[in-house]
């Protein structure tokens, strides 16, 4: 099972996850869009997608610097684990708060309001749950963890996910780690199974020719009848 689950399931995670973005870009082009619902209602929209967006991009820093810097960079520059424990917790914390309160806001709106709710489809659904599952585990995670004698997950976790990309994974790392780090990860696995299907996808749309493309330039037209 331990193989299974950390030596296995991520590169079928993996594969599901890059081949399923290049299949929906290719039969769904139309499709691959955040699906605005703005024009339905817009208050909670507003602050709900600001919340989580802003929340998940500094939970995001915090998993680069977590778990793809190795711990000797840290012992390298004289970061001690009680100084990166408390930084981590110290932004950590709230960035995941924040998003899980947008998080919150969104799914309120999808229930409350009736047009949203004929307009929320599987795949909405499927999202919201993912995300919800996702940021939940990771709360608990952090706040069972919130001793700085605690888990270390830089000796462990972070090889194993390093490994992963390496071709080297090591099942094995896994075996310690506490059942709440486990779920988070899990969790997290299952997002990025989901992600291609859903309006995630709207992650990887960038508006690049906005860079390249010629200034469109207004012109008021004249009232021939008053000239």
């Amino acid at each position: 099972m331990e193989l299974l689950l950390w030596g296995v399931l991520p590169y079928v995670a993996m594969v599901l996850f890059i081949g399923g973005h290049i299949v929906r870009y290719q039969y769904d082009q139309f499709g691959w869009t955040a699906k605005s619902s703005e024009f339905l209602e817009s208050k909670d929209l507003r602050y709900g997608s600001i919340m989580l967006h802003w929340g998940l991009i500094f939970v995001l820093f915090g998993h680069i610097l977590g778990l793809v810097i190795p711990l000797s960079f840290y012992q390298a520059i004289g970061i001690s684990h009680t100084a990166y424990h408390y930084l981590a917790i110290g932004a950590g914390i709230p960035a995941g708060l924040i998003a899980f309160a947008g998080l919150l806001l969104l799914i309120r709106r999808r229930i409350m309001h009736r047009k949203l709710q004929q307009t929320t489809s599987l795949a909405d659904k499927l999202a919201l749950g993912a995300l919800f599952i996702v940021i939940a585990s990771g709360l608990s995670a952090t706040f069972m963890n919130v001793d700085a004698q605690g888990f270390d997950y830089r000796e462990s976790i972070s090889p194993w996910f390093r490994g992963i990309f390496a071709l080297q994974v090591q099942p094995e790392l896994m075996s310690d780690v506490p059942v709440w780090f486990k779920t988070h990860i899990l969790a997290a696995t299952g997002l990025f199974v989901v992600w291609p299907f859903t309006r995630l996808v709207h992650v990887f749309s960038f508006p690049v020719m906005y860079l390249t493309r010629s200034p469109i330039v207004y012109r008021k037209q004249r009232n021939k009848k008053a000239s």
